[in-house]
């Protein structure tokens, strides 16, 4: 239950923490001394900037979108500040930032996440510059023979009157948090424990921040630091992504063997480490095919990861796994390796044929008892995992405590499979 939450809530936690820190750098600012002051309008420059070279470097197509539209609006109402915060252009280079920005955002999320150069396409770039001079084009509104003063009416639309943020601005932004949070958590759901996406938390967060800032826009100082905070929380995100899938295995969503690693690094002088093998795996893919073979890991996966006893399960490679128990002695572990073991035995794996029906209602409406054109699945598959479970004994290390574990199940799969050994 904890372990749920936390895969749930945790990427939560540093988007807040950065929210909570720039609020108390506003509220302690005055006592900043002066040579320090300018951090809180130019670290929001350094920030974005860094976001957008890591978005770069690690090729992340939605965070390069955030980060750009981000740092794009803060330096152009930065300098149309410059023309005096009431005047037109400043006014106009806010509404533009506080709808493009999210609209930008919202876009990005709807289309598929394929890195910020796919395969030489750079119409992305067109995009920008058209957004850049239709800005500098409404902006100049009055001062420029090319641009006339129709803007200024427009703006003056109750969807775009600003400031604070105008009509419009705001149903972008929710929009646009509540679809990157959709993003974040709909895997969790929809996957029964799939991975909570920490770059999708980071995108709605970001996006939270920089409407904070776009609320007390008047405000530099505010405007400055949210941004930043904004920028910040992308950079954290990004990097807890790449933690994410370094240590994390793409297809069961347990940690993976750099995890389990990291994981006996530190333990102590008691402690179980069991591996499990699913039995007659080669079958399953040699007759059902490779996307059978991968349901049964995610099966097995599934069942692992709800082992009792305060295990955890990592997926070590192929068809192996590793359950970990700390502070626990292997014959207190081996109830709840057999009671995981049994759980899987249990279910019943349904393979359906080519005609299945793709919708989930209709699949549930054929399968409905009675019902005149219900369909029986094709072949029910049962599923079985060998287990070997060992402790540490007077000078072991975790890696010969792993091997002796691999002792145990070669023990178990010679002893007719299906089964826990020790």
């Amino acid at each position: 239950m904890h372990a749920r939450l936390a895969a749930e809530l945790g990427p939560v936690i540093a988007p807040l923490a950065i929210l909570v820190l720039a609020a108390l750098a506003l509220w302690f600012g005055p006592a900043l001394p002066p040579t320090l002051a300018g951090l809180k309008e130019a670290g929001a420059y350094f920030v974005l900037l860094a976001g957008a070279g890591m978005s770069l470097w690690f090729n992340r197509g939605r965070a390069f979108v955030v980060t750009a539209s981000l740092l794009l609006a803060y330096t152009g109402y930065r300098f149309a500040l410059d023309l005096g915060a009431d005047s037109f252009a400043a006014r106009a280079v806010y509404t533009a930032a506080v709808v493009l920005v999210p609209l930008n955002v919202l876009v990005s999320l709807l289309l598929p996440e394929r890195g910020v150069s796919y395969h030489g396409d750079h119409r992305w770039l067109f995009v920008v510059a058209c957004e850049i001079l239709l800005v500098v084009w409404i902006a100049s509104s009055g001062r420029s023979e090319l641009s006339g003063a129709a803007w200024k009416s427009m703006l003056e639309h109750r969807l775009l009157r600003s400031p604070p943020a105008p009509l419009l601005g705001r149903l972008l932004f929710g929009t646009a948090i509540a679809l990157a949070a959709w993003r974040a958590w709909a895997p969790h759901y929809s996957k029964k424990g799939g991975p909570v996406s920490p770059l999708a938390v980071g995108i709605a967060g970001a996006l939270l921040a920089f409407f904070l800032a776009c609320e007390w826009a008047r405000n530099e100082v505010v405007f400055g630091v949210f941004t930043a905070a904004a920028g910040a929380i992308l950079v954290v995100s990004m990097l807890q992504e790449s933690h994410r899938l370094a240590f994390n295995d793409e297809l069961t969503g347990l940690p993976g063997r750099r995890a389990l690693q990291e994981a006996m690094a530190g333990l102590g002088p008691r402690y179980v480490l069991a591996m499990g093998d699913v039995d007659h795996f080669k079958s399953f893919n040699d007759t059902h095919g490779h996307d059978i073979g991968d349901q049964v890991l995610k099966l097995v996966a599934a069942r692992l990861a709800e082992v009792e006893g305060g295990g955890r399960a990592f997926r070590y490679g192929g068809e192996e796994f590793t359950v970990l128990f700390e502070d626990m002695s292997l014959a207190d572990a081996m109830p709840h390796l057999e009671a995981v073991r049994a759980s899987i035995e249990g279910y019943e794996m349904a393979v359906r044929g080519e005609d299945r029906p793709k919708k989930k209602e209709e699949g549930e409406k054929r399968r409905a008892p009675g019902d005149e054109d219900s369909v029986l699945p094709d072949k029910l598959l049962s599923v079985t995992i060998s287990i070997g479970g060992a402790e540490p004994a007077e000078g072991m290390t975790p890696d010969q405590v792993l091997k002796a574990a691999d002792g145990a199940l070669y023990r178990a799969k010679h002893g007719g499979r299906n089964r826990v050994s020790r």
